[in-house]
């Protein structure tokens, strides 16, 4: 793997709600330890750390007819997992649909740090960072996925998920090791 092109860390749906609460799950709590590592190591080399998270409005927001209430704005379940140690020389960007950069400020603020490569860690691979895949592509930003720090409800939508990313955005996915060492 060669040097990563100016990168960003975007951490999809960490939240308390996605990992131990409404919609927790094994998968997503197996994942921890790997993005709070590689979100430790990004830090250290001060490449942007960026949370996108679910910050639904109760009662309005269209994904909650699908999925129950989640990581409704202002309640504990919408916050970060506190393992990852979200740091004040972190950013996040409140979502309301899968997409990280669907009616947020997200591009204008990867302009701004002028970041070229995202790096995609979170839940879900078959959804939300799926979703926020597809944006970043469109966009213009290269798009690689970190393997051990997503996951999805199952094996084979974690899979899939990642089967479409490469198929359609041509995202690599890679071992913590590998992308540290690119960054």
């Amino acid at each position: 793997m060669e040097k990563l092109n100016h990168p960003a860390i975007l951490v999809v749906d960490m939240l308390n709600d996605f990992v131990t609460g409404a919609l927790g799950c094994d998968r997503g709590r197996a994942i921890v330890p790997a993005t709070a590592s590689l979100l430790k190591a990004a830090r250290e080399k001060g490449v942007p750390v960026i949370f996108c998270n679910d910050c639904h409005l109760s009662g309005i927001d269209r994904e909650l007819q699908l999925w129950g209430d989640h990581a409704i704005k202002g309640t504990p379940g919408a916050e970060v997992i506190p393992e990852l140690g979200l740091c004040d020389t972190d950013y996040v960007v409140p979502k309301r649909r899968y997409s990280g950069f669907f009616q947020t400020d997200l591009d204008i603020l990867l302009k701004e740090l002028g970041v070229k490569t995202v790096i995609i860690t979170g839940l879900h691979t078959h959804m939300c960072c799926r979703h926020t895949s597809a944006d970043a592509y469109c966009l213009g930003y290269d798009v690689v996925v970190a393997k051990e720090a997503t996951n999805a409800f199952t094996e084979e939508d974690y899979l899939g998920g990642l089967a479409y990313l490469k198929t359609c955005y041509g995202a690599d996915a890679y071992s913590n090791e590998e992308l540290v060492a690119a960054m």
